[in-house]
């Protein structure tokens, strides 16, 4: 059975990969504000695949009970 992500799941990836993409783009032009806000979008994303996770065990439990 292929496992499926969930919302969160997903949209931590593209958080997560928006924020690296802006704390390059600071980091060649030069924009420290850049490279921080790049660095927060990277920190909630994977915040957001903490609650994605979270979600995921209680679905799966809940299932099996």
């Amino acid at each position: 059975m292929a496992i499926t992500p969930n919302k969160d799941q997903v949209k931590r990836e593209l958080k997560d990969l928006g924020g690296k993409i802006q704390e390059e783009a600071g980091k060649l032009v030069g924009s420290e504000e850049q490279q921080r806000s790049g660095l927060k979008k990277q920190t909630e994303g994977k915040l957001q695949k903490a609650v994605g996770d979270v979600k995921e065990v209680v679905t799966d439990a809940v299932s099996k009970a």
